[in-house]
């Protein structure tokens, strides 16, 4: 017999059985429903999604490098273009064992460790779907030698690549500057820039020069191209292309035959020289001697030649024209006796007494004039004619420093000429404020007196100093130098010219100009300082002939070249412009050690505004020969056709 206990125990376990199955469906219903759910998620409102996502595992975006703008002078002549030329390129995606490959390969084609460290670097930075190059500039006997060997080399392919070229060699180099493969703090700087995009499989960009300056100009739009991959990502064909643009090419002002001339006039002796269009300010010329070859920087410099040329006691890598910081000696005078008449401290017919030196009332302390026995009562035009000295000492001194600064800043001097490329140096235009700021000392009378024939604290560019010709020989307007003169566009076929910018008017007076160029005119001809080197030229040229100080020469100390080290010895500069009434090309040379500007740097501009006035070419040199007699005892030496200066 049940007891009714037994009864109700089973009864409350079915019960609570039932409770739990209840239970259990529930949640598989509820689980049920929540995966049909995700699923209808996934499948219908999230499709695009993943569809999208499953086509970038399948598809890869590979960058398609557009071809570089060219560089031009003015008339067309190829300052900067590319070649095409077979390269030895590895896909990674498709090689199973990429070192044993390489290994492979360079028992059929030559691969030196660079190619070897370039090649990593390359993979660090791409996919292993994009093609990379191991080996450049392939010889036909090189790729024939490939071919044979193809079956072997799954992945390594023989392609055509554009390689930069600059055909000119070192002309000009310092202008056009060099492409060289992108770096670290180049990565840094374009994704600064928001470009890092552009240069996508992109190895150079421009270092220094036009190519630097001009970067976004030449680059150009990089393109792109879809490739589907497998599985293993390796690349099996291409789906679409979107083809790049090529860069712009740019049209130089610089003309090439003037530069190779003004090049060739230095010989072997180191210096600048800058022309300019006095009424654009187009850049003619831009010479910084010695040059180097921008071709040995496109790949990477091998360690020897940039020994060769870092090393080098002469520079080569320094662009004298717009870093090279020089005392502009006399070639200051025309713009100290602008500065003179602006102030209404000197006139025209002011005379100065100059014998031989310069001293404060009560001072035993000379400041020599270059002419030991004076020049005797001098006006402004013998002044500049003969370039007296101590009329400039007395000027100065009158002016005072501060007045002397603010007017030379009109011509630019102080500050950068803002030209069209990069790492240019403004120079010192020394004042009271300048030297409390760099020195916490006062200013002192003695340094006002030097300046006034700019020697001292004075510094400046040889493109600071071309600016300033051209502004005295347009009347007073200051260009701002530049380079490029037209921009090509490669998708258009269009051209931009680049405009005449004016910095500044000077505002100077006719009157005053007048007597100033005319004054310069005069340094050219007979008597003057510049008379030997524009003997019998054609054409009105005005200029002004320097020798700046490169060291201190002692109280009563006769400055003897031939004593002093070669790299001791004064520099030599000319400033000038010509026609004198109506001004086609200014300019500013300097050899640097060269001695006298009248011997020195204006027989160099004389070559070059031959060339660009007349179309007249330098003679080719006789050949030297030895001499066979020496002078006389007692004969009298050659008319020295520049000043020494000096200060003691």
């Amino acid at each position: 017999m049940i007891s009714k206990a037994s009864v109700y125990d089973q009864v409350l376990g079915l019960h609570a059985y039932r409770s739990r199955m209840n239970v259990a469906v529930m949640v598989i219903l509820v689980a049920c429903l929540l995966l049909l759910v995700r699923f209808v998620w996934l499948q219908v409102f999230q499709y695009e999604h993943y569809h999208t996502l499953a086509e970038a595992n399948r598809i890869a975006i590979a960058p398609v490098v557009p071809t570089r703008g060219l560089i031009l002078d003015r008339s067309g002549q190829a300052l900067a273009n590319n070649y095409s030329a077979y390269t030895l390129e590895i896909t990674p995606g498709r090689v199973e064992d990429l070192d044993g490959t390489i290994d492979a390969l360079s028992k059929i084609i030559d691969i030196a460790p660079r190619d070897r460290k370039r090649f990593r670097k390359l993979f660090d930075e791409s996919h292993n779907f994009e093609s990379l190059p191991l080996r450049n500039r392939l010889s036909e006997t090189e790729v024939a030698r490939f071919a044979v060997n193809r079956y072997r080399f799954p992945g390594v392919e023989i392609r055509a690549r554009l390689f930069r070229n600059y055909p000119q060699g070192t002309t000009a180099s310092h202008v056009i500057g060099y492409i060289g493969r992108i770096n670290d703090s180049d990565l840094d700087r374009l994704d600064d820039d928001g470009l890092l995009a552009n240069y996508r499989g992109s190895d150079h960009l421009g270092k220094v020069g036009v190519e630097q300056s001009y970067e976004r100009e030449l680059h150009g739009l990089t393109g792109s191209e879809q490739v589907e991959t497998d599985a293993g990502g390796r690349a099996v064909h291409s789906l679409a292309k979107t083809e790049p643009v090529s860069g712009n090419d740019l049209v130089l002002s610089i003309d090439l035959n003037l530069q190779q001339i003004a090049e060739k006039a230095f010989g072997n002796r180191r210096g600048a020289l800058v022309a300019i269009d006095p009424n654009t300010g187009e850049i003619l010329a831009f010479v910084s001697q010695p040059g180097y070859d921008p071709n040995l920087f496109v790949d990477g410099i091998d360690q020897a030649n940039w020994d060769a040329l870092n090393q080098s006691p002469d520079k080569p890598l320094t662009d004298r024209a717009l870093r090279g910081l020089y005392p502009p000696g006399s070639t200051i005078k025309p713009f100290m006796a602008m500065a003179g008449l602006f102030y209404h401290k000197r006139t025209p017919e002011s005379l100065t007494s100059d014998p031989g030196y310069f001293a404060f009332p009560g001072s035993a302390h000379h400041y020599r004039d270059w002419q030991p026995k004076g020049h005797g009562v001098v006006d402004m035009h013998r002044s500049i004619v003969q370039s007296c000295d101590t009329y400039y000492y007395s000027l100065a001194n009158d002016l005072g420093i501060d007045n002397m600064h603010e007017f030379l800043s009109r011509f630019g001097f102080g500050e950068r000429t803002g030209i069209d490329l990069e790492g240019e140096l403004p120079g010192v235009l020394p004042s009271r404020e300048w030297k409390r700021a760099r020195f916490h000392q006062d200013w002192f009378s003695g340094e006002t007196v030097i300046s006034g024939i700019g020697q001292g604290y004075n510094l400046m560019t040889p493109a600071q100093l071309a600016a300033a010709a051209a502004t005295l020989a347009n009347g007073g307007t200051l260009f701002r130098p530049h380079l490029v003169r037209a921009i090509r566009e490669s998708r258009s076929g269009q051209t931009r010219d680049v405009r005449p910018e004016v910095l500044r008017k000077a505002d100077l007076a006719t009157a005053d100009l007048d007597v100033v160029r005319a004054a310069m005119a005069d340094v050219m001809r007979p008597g003057g300082t510049g008379a030997q080197a524009y003997a019998g030229a054609p054409y009105a040229m005005a200029g002004k002939t320097g020798t700046a100080q490169v060291v201190t020469i002692k109280q009563n100390e006769k400055y003897v070249e031939s004593r002093v080290k070669e790299r001791n010895r004064d520099h030599a500069w000319f400033i000038g412009f010509a026609p004198v009434d109506a001004p086609r090309i200014a300019l500013a040379v300097l050899v640097e050690n060269g001695g006298h500007g009248g011997s020195a740097a204006a027989p160099i501009a004389r070559q070059v505004t031959d060339y660009w006035l007349l179309g007249k070419r330098p003679a080719a040199p006789p050949p030297a020969e030895p001499a066979t007699t020496a002078p006389a005892p007692g004969a009298a030496p050659a008319a020295a056709d520049d000043e020494e200066e000096g200060s003691d």
